[in-house]
């Protein structure tokens, strides 16, 4: 049961989100952070994510089983009625902390939770709207960690960055559950616009990533240990994603190109940490 419960809440994603929150924090702050209030508003963004992961399986379990039939609540081995109680008790936990922190952290919490039930109930079916709604939310973690530290002006380049590449993920995403979304009248990029106008949209939207990760260091904002690590990890794994993506699109391919970006992710804050 606890490996399925980890598997619903996609462990892996949540741990990313609080390492983010972590990092972003140590990233953005000009001055001494308080780590216990870091760590606090950290562990609330990762019962957040979790929930927003459990109550997304909720209402998606007839398309699973189409698309993810292998996830928990698709192949029962979860219940509705159990994902319902976890979804509850994992908001309860991040709204109990984060009501330990200060109004604004707390303000942001509960937005988001807000936000990501109505995504899983009702806008996700909405053409483009879904994956702009996930993608700032994903960038929405860095005006978090802004917040946190005081300091929302320097959130605002890895806030971009993180939309970006989450925007390409949520497309790509899409693409994956084609099959299943087909079925219950989701109007995702792919089937309103086909596969292949779709994935001319995501080697665009990688090759603005790619020009966007050189500017902040041609402005002199981040130093010259940003632009290596940018150079040495970060494009040529986005190149790779281009590379995939332009071989052929299926199931195999999309899992490694979001795998990938996930990845790039960890990269990029590496990048910018390195490059204050």
């Amino acid at each position: 049961m606890v490996r399925q419960i980890l598997k619903l809440i996609r462990i892996f994603n949540c741990l990313i989100t609080f390492l983010t929150v972590f990092v972003g924090c140590y990233i953005i702050s000009k001055s001494e952070i308080n780590l216990i209030l870091v760590l606090s508003s950290s562990l609330a963004a990762f019962f957040i994510a979790a929930g927003g992961n459990v109550i997304n399986d909720v209402f998606d379990i007839e398309n699973d089983k189409i698309a993810h039939p292998e996830r928990p609540l698709a192949s029962n081995k979860i219940s509705k009625n159990k994902a319902i109680i976890i979804y509850s008790l994992l908001n309860l936990l991040s709204i109990g902390i984060l009501s330990t922190t200060n109004f604004y952290i707390l303000l942001l919490g509960v937005t988001t939770i807000f936000v990501l039930f109505l995504y899983s109930c009702c806008l996700k079916k909405i053409f483009l709207l879904s994956n702009i709604i996930i993608a700032s939310l994903t960038g929405l973690t860095f005006i978090y960690s802004g917040v946190i530290v005081n300091n929302i002006k320097d959130s605002l380049i890895p806030t971009l960055f993180a939309f970006l590449i989450n925007l390409i993920r949520e497309i790509v995403k899409d693409i994956q559950d084609i099959s299943g979304d087909k079925n219950f009248n989701v109007n995702s990029l792919p089937i309103i616009l086909g596969v292949d106008k779709t994935r001319k949209i995501i080697l665009v939207l990688l090759i603005i990533l790619v020009v966007s990760t050189i500017i902040p260091f041609m402005l002199e904002i981040y130093n010259i240990y940003y632009l290596a690590v940018i150079m040495t990890f970060v494009n040529p794994i986005l190149f790779l994603c281009l590379l995939i993506i332009i071989k052929e699109i299926k199931s195999d391919n999309l899992r490694k190109v979001s795998n990938l970006l996930k990845i790039n992710m960890l990269f990029g804050l590496l990048a910018i940490y390195l490059g204050k």
